[in-house]
């Protein structure tokens, strides 16, 4: 495992690159290129800067940017200064920046300047008087107010710090230390900060990497954010880590991201199911070759079956499906490059080495034979070694015995492969009888006029709970809710049936590229109550009442 014993640490890794790999590109961004000992060289440098501000091991630093190569760099500088990265997303708002600061008790920020619809500053300026531990805040840009430090001036300050002395904190470094805190986004209640370790994440990343084949002859597209664990972790170390290069974008757009992988021959595009929904409407207009791409990954939510076959089939990309949660490194399992279509299409892959997961009952806690439905729940080197920041209690309920329970409901079959089929918490109880939302979804997407769909629970004053689906229409296609309805009546069970269907334009998908199912219950909710949609009965039921036959 690893080339080398120094890469145990995320600063050896880095270093360890720029060593093997002096030369090779590690980022391609727009019309220039940075290489490993390039990066290495800018790390160190910022390192010596943020140790000259009096941060020391174990110290938390916010990192609150898009995604810029200046990203990577303070990444490999703030792990080789000893401290914990606290990485946030770019979409955030004062309220939970704030909050994740001070409960993570961060001493220093990194932000970039403003940009057309997100501003650093102007936010920090409105917090930064809640947050009595944050001593400074590093920024890309102009430092225009007199409590921002630029970036020039952070390299300045780190002239005064010798080699040897960073030659010492290295030393003091081990691979077992806290890494990162990743405050994950809750739906209900205030998000959690995950703790992982050197090892967790480089580990993970390792096995993943050797998953995909990856190596240095590699170009990496990073299209979902860097402060995402399946961007820091899944591209940004995976590449540096196999000495692979990557290529950032900025802010994601389909066009723009085959428009890369075209101009530098992008050969493994890690994403979310929803970004390769898109690139495949831009794909099939005929402009672009993909001839580099080789494979990918597609995980962080669930994959609809006909988007992993076009992504297969179509853009010629042997996509890999993988699954995981940020509490777990954040990958569990993940298919093969030698696994066929169907299983790629079908199920989530076989455990990563050195990982056990078990299919338990959700009541009993029992373990399950093959084929039947209960908890996903997973142990080994993956689960997060320190648990939530601070939360000791949370922690006790998520991992039990070294067993991390992942709130996800799903199978494993005679082979060992295993697949989803929901989640615990998004379970709808429709007259006693329990619905699981993805086997909804999974038959609506294959409607020839679905692009897109999601399914909720609605309260219904008969049954307790209904299913409400909104669907997105595919391009050119205009589509009726009572279609829907009847697409599904005969074919799933009854209670599975929807009751209500909104047809809209766009799903309200986070920066992380999920679907927020809370916004979609608030939206039928206010839909349902102002009249603009009403129960539909299947034609089928329809037909039957006229006839007298119910």
């Amino acid at each position: 495992m690893y080339h080398d014993l120094e890469q145990r640490t995320m600063g050896g890794v880095i270093r360890y690159a720029a060593k093997r790999w002096p030369d090779r590109t590690a980022i391609y961004w727009r019309d220039k290129v940075i290489t490993f000992k390039e990066l290495d060289e800018l790390s160190e440098v910022f390192a010596k800067g943020v140790v000259a501000k009096g941060i020391q091991k174990g110290d938390r630093v916010g990192l609150w940017m898009h995604n810029h190569p200046e990203w990577i760099v303070a990444w490999f500088g703030i792990s080789k200064a000893g401290a914990v990265i606290v990485p946030l997303d770019y979409w955030y708002k004062p309220g939970e920046v704030e909050y994740i600061l001070r409960h993570s008790g961060a001493r220093a920020l990194v932000i970039s300047e403003a940009l057309p619809n997100v501003n650093f500053p102007a936010m920090i300026e409105g917090i930064k008087g809640k947050l009595r531990g944050l001593q400074f805040v590093v920024i890309l840009g102009t430092a225009d107010r007199e409590w921002l430090t630029s970036w020039e001036e952070l390299v300045e300050e780190g002239k005064d710090i010798s080699d040897e002395e960073m030659n010492e904190i290295a030393r003091e470094i081990g691979e077992h230390d806290m890494e990162f805190i990743l405050y994950t986004s809750g739906t209900t209640g205030m998000p959690k900060g995950v703790v992982l370790s050197h090892y967790n994440m480089i580990r993970n990343a390792w096995d993943v990497g050797s998953q995909l084949n990856a190596m240095e002859e590699d170009n990496i597209l990073v299209p979902i954010p860097y402060s995402h664990s399946f961007g820091n972790t899944l591209v940004l170390t995976l590449s540096v880590l196999r000495g692979a290069a990557q290529t950032p974008m900025l802010d994601y757009d389909p066009k723009k991201a085959l428009e890369l992988i075209d101009k530098y021959g992008v050969t493994i595009h890690p994403g979310v199911p929803t970004m390769f929904i898109r690139e495949l409407q831009e794909f099939r207009k005929g402009r672009y070759s993909l001839d580099t791409l080789r494979t990918g990954i597609m995980a962080g939510a669930p994959c609809p079956i006909d988007t992993v076959k076009g992504v297969l089939e179509e853009m010629k990309c042997n996509i890999l499906i993988g699954y995981g949660q940020t509490e777990a490194s954040p990958v569990i399992t993940m298919t093969s490059l030698s696994d066929s279509a169907e299983t790629m299409a079908t199920t989530i892959g076989k455990p990563l080495p050195g990982i056990d997961v078990h299919i338990l009952d959700t009541n009993t806690r029992e373990l399950l034979p093959a084929g039947q439905q209960g908890e996903i729940v997973c142990k080994g080197y993956c689960v997060m070694s320190y648990g939530y920041f601070k939360q000791p209690e949370e922690t006790k309920k998520s991992v039990v015995d070294g067993w991390l329970y992942t709130g996800d409901l799903g199978k494993v079959d005679d082979f060992g492969y295993y697949c989803i089929t929901g989640r615990a918490k998004d379970m709808i109880i429709v007259g006693g009888f329990n619905v699981f939302p993805r086997i909804i979804e999974e038959h609506i997407i294959t409607h020839p006029k679905v692009e897109e769909v999601s399914v909720v629970g609605v309260k219904d004053k008969d049954l307790g709970e209904v299913v409400a689906a909104v669907v997105i229409p595919s391009e050119g296609n205009g589509i009726d809710p009572q279609e829907i309805v009847d697409y599904c009546y005969a074919v799933i069970s009854s209670s599975s049936v929807p009751r209500y269907v909104a047809i809209l334009d766009a799903l309200p998908i986070s920066g992380r590229g999920k679907v927020k199912k809370f916004k979609l219950e608030e939206r039928l909710r206010e839909m349902i109550e102002a009249g603009e949609i009403t129960k539909i009965v299947p034609t089928e039921v329809k037909k039957r009442k006229q006839n007298g036959n119910l």
